[in-house]
């Protein structure tokens, strides 16, 4: 006698979202990390946020943003010493990881897979699962010891982002600068935002 195959019932699996790691360090440019925190959101990128103690005075002393609003733009916020973090694993799954701003300090850390605090744990992590992590490095003029790391890491797996401003976009302040660094650092993300202007060669008169 021959059985009656019966149809599965159970429903497909939902695609989760897009989730990235931020993590903003003490160098000057907290409004870089801030400004891609707002990209995601607007992109319905999950975002999980880690903000050092050095960060935390940056923001204050540079923008109008306290430490609350900041985490507040966050989908998931975590104390830079919370190492049992869901972020410390290599079992969560993420896209990546952008430390914007990356201080002098953090890069040696990441270089060197000294894991002591979240930050650096994260994105020890990323290195060895193979996943995007973008260092937006920010110190001037560089010494041979920051040049090494930078060399270092990238070798490891990194890359580098100096946020350079581009002057071919004729940015009417610092807002449009920002803006664009952002939407290229989301670039090595696949993750397009509106209204970044591209190069497209020179216009003839």
């Amino acid at each position: 006698m021959s059985s009656t195959p019966q149809s599965s019932t159970s429903s497909a699996i939902t695609p989760r979202r897009k989730r990235i790691i931020i993590a903003l360090t003490g160098a000057t440019g907290t409004i870089l990390g801030i400004q891609a925190l707002i990209a995601l959101r607007a992109l319905n990128v999950e975002t999980h946020l880690i903000i050092s103690k050095w960060a935390e005075n940056t923001l204050k002393y540079e923008t109008d943003y306290t430490v609350a609003n900041v985490r507040a733009l966050a989908d998931y916020s975590y104390s830079n010493h919370d190492l049992a973090a869901p972020i410390a694993s290599g079992s969560f799954r993420v896209e990546g990881m952008i430390v914007v701003p990356c201080s002098m300090k953090t890069l040696a850390a990441i270089n060197v897979g000294y894991g002591e605090d979240l930050i650096a744990r994260a994105a020890d992590v990323m290195l060895k699962e193979r996943h995007r992590l973008v260092l937006v490095t920010r110190e001037c003029p560089l010494s041979s010891v920051h040049l090494e790391n930078m060399l270092s890491v990238t070798r490891h797996g990194a890359v580098i982002f100096p946020p350079v401003p581009a002057f071919y976009t004729k940015p009417a302040g610092l807002a449009d600068v920002v803006e664009h660094i952002v939407g290229r650092v989301l670039d090595l993300f696949g993750l397009e935002m509106e209204g970044i202007p591209r190069w497209e060669g020179f216009v003839k008169d």
